[in-house]
């Protein structure tokens, strides 16, 4: 900006000569002293960048020549991002001013709730066959996972920042082998009579089985992905039933 000001006014101080008189030695003709005291006093004058609002009108044509030809979706990038607060206050977790904070749930009744969520582990067929056959060097890959879904459902709170610490008064995690995409699917639920839900029990569950089962097929393949983790259902609570698809 500073440099397209400074070009403006020294043509307004230097009108441009005709086109016969440009030549190898238009350089010879400006005096350079003259232009060095030029260029101090208009940094004399425009030390910072003038505001926009400032009339200079050939100026301001140019830039707003140069504005309107970028193209739509650069002008769109370059607009000030909108802050969403309309549904602010859905968001329990997050406190007036934006800063996480934890959901008192000290005014809320006590009542049954359950949630049921679930995931898939793909194998691939070559470790799929070797779980199958219980040929895995770490053992029983299916039995050593469920044992460590059960345990991180109980482990929630301490692995998600802002979960209450909840008294389970169940955990279910069922692994089963897949051979129509050579996979493990594993459902995992959870239960509890409180003030809060256990989805994220029940996902934490079967989080935990499915990164169990990679660690325990690791050494036979690094191909292995885990998918689809989500829940299915829950209920009890202020929202009631909830199902996936209904």
């Amino acid at each position: 900006m500073f440099s397209t000001l400074r070009r403006a006014m020294f043509l307004r101080r230097f009108p441009a000569p005709a086109k016969r008189a440009f030549s190898s030695k238009v350089s010879d003709e400006i005096n350079l002293r003259v232009l060095d005291e030029l260029n101090q006093e208009m940094q004399s004058i425009f030390g910072a960048e003038p505001p926009a609002t400032m009339d200079y009108p050939e100026l301001n044509s140019s830039i707003g020549s140069l504005e309107s030809s970028k193209p739509e979706s650069s002008r769109q990038y370059e607009q000030p991002p909108k802050v969403v607060t309309e549904d602010i206050s859905k968001l329990t977790h997050v406190g007036v001013s934006g800063e996480a904070q934890m959901v008192d749930v000290s005014s809320k009744d006590n009542t049954k709730r359950t949630a049921l969520a679930c995931c898939k582990v793909i194998l691939g067929k070559r470790v799929f066959d070797l779980v199958l056959a219980n040929q895995m060097g770490k053992g029983d890959v299916l039995g050593v996972a469920k044992i460590a879904g059960i345990n991180g459902a109980k482990q929630t709170s301490s692995l998600i920042p802002l979960c209450h610490n909840i008294a389970l008064t169940h955990v279910r995690v069922d692994l089963r082998l897949n051979p129509e995409d050579f996979s493990v699917d594993i459902e995992g639920e959870a239960s509890c009579t409180g003030k809060t839900g256990v989805e994220m029990e029940a996902m934490t569950a079967v989080s935990v089985a499915g990164l169990t089962v990679y660690d325990m097929c690791k050494a036979a393949s690094k191909d292995i992905s885990i998918t689809d983790v989500r829940l299915e259902r829950k209920t009890g609570g202020k929202s009631g039933y909830w199902s996936r698809g209904e």
